[in-house]
């Protein structure tokens, strides 16, 4: 056979998509958050059941090469899509719809442009923040690191402790403000949402910062379990989750004082809960993907890090050869 030859035949068989790690690459931000975008997709709330059951099962042939005869890449990156964005990444369970990232713009939209709106009334800020810890205790839940198990009584702790701090930093920062500008005080869903999430994160991953998660070589085989891992990743998710809400929180309220400045947006009072919620939901289709993307969801931490023990043992098995562990941070 001639290398020309040979080379047609080459070209001619499909190269076999990796549908075991995301479609972008991951080590880069922009890469991040082209994955994230995708499966953060808000669309993605209304598909029926069958159509992720159908990707899933279609995704798992695919690995074993009995995918049905003529599948298209296309399809494949849609299964892909649909599965990566509804079946937890270390369990292979199927997640809460509710707590699945593609729901947080909906959820967001009404949650948040309600906080924003009904900011001036203590009763109403309550309530809103206890729809919102609700929602941030399933979704804190959905997305935890499945490697550590937690109990239903350490979910109830974890909600209440969070709706409990929501409430008191709200009603706290309200009573400081009360005779401040109005512009700060449209600042009080920013504080409560802020406070409950440095609460509500650490306290539903509890068992991870009391038993560590489990940390892998590059490659995949399991190494042990470390708190410092936990630490990092649960620092980095609180982070990312305040970062998320900062510009509609903290934004859509200048944004509203320069409205009211002109009369026919004071009266046109039926507009104000629609107009924000738009601009919630505009704002959280970017910034769910963005601030995803700022930390890997696969993240690490130097071996010279972790404690003294799981640190001597990673040596004694493997030199110095691993200088980097690596673990799912979770969302």
């Amino acid at each position: 056979m001639t290398a020309s030859a040979t080379t047609s035949t080459a070209a001619s068989i499909p190269l076999r998509v990796d549908l075991t790690t995301p479609r972008w690459n991951q080590s880069t931000f922009t890469g991040r958050f082209q994955h994230f975008f995708n499966i953060c997709d808000p669309r993605l709330s209304v598909y029926k059941n069958e159509s992720f059951e159908n990707a899933r099962d279609l995704v798992t042939k695919y690995k074993l090469g009995i995918e049905p005869p003529g599948t298209k890449q296309e399809q494949l990156w849609l299964a892909q899509k649909l599965y990566m964005s509804s079946y937890h990444p270390d369990s292979g369970e199927e997640q809460n719809r509710i707590g699945r990232m593609s729901f947080q713009v909906p959820m967001c939209m009404v949650i948040a442009s309600a906080s924003l709106q009904f900011y001036r009334s203590l009763p109403a800020v309550i309530f809103w923040q206890w729809v919102n810890q609700s929602f941030n205790a399933i979704v804190n839940y959905t997305n935890r690191n499945a490697t550590s198990p937690i109990t239903n009584r350490q979910i109830g702790i974890a909600y209440v402790s969070a709706t409990t701090g929501g409430f008191l930093a709200a009603f706290t920062f309200s009573n400081i403000t009360k005779r401040s500008l109005p512009i700060i005080r449209r600042y009080v869903p920013f504080v409560a949402v802020s406070s409950a999430h440095m609460v509500n994160v650490p306290v539903t991953r509890q068992q991870e910062i009391l038993h560590g998660v489990k940390v892998y070589t590059k490659q995949g085989e399991e190494l042990g379990a470390s708190k410092k891992a936990a630490y990092k990743g649960i620092s980095q998710v609180v982070a990312t989750r305040i970062f998320t809400v900062t510009p509609s929180l903290g934004g859509i309220p200048i944004i509203m004082e320069a409205l009211l400045r002109y009369k026919w947006f004071q009266h046109a009072t039926w507009s104000h809960i629609p107009l924000q919620a738009t601009l919630v939901g505009i704002m959280m289709t970017v910034m769910v993907p963005f601030g995803c993307a700022l930390f890997p969801q696969r993240a690490s931490i130097a071996t010279e890090n972790l404690e003294p023990e799981l640190r001597n043992h990673i040596r004694e098995k493997y030199g110095d050869s691993i200088d980097r562990v690596y673990f799912n941070k979770g969302l």
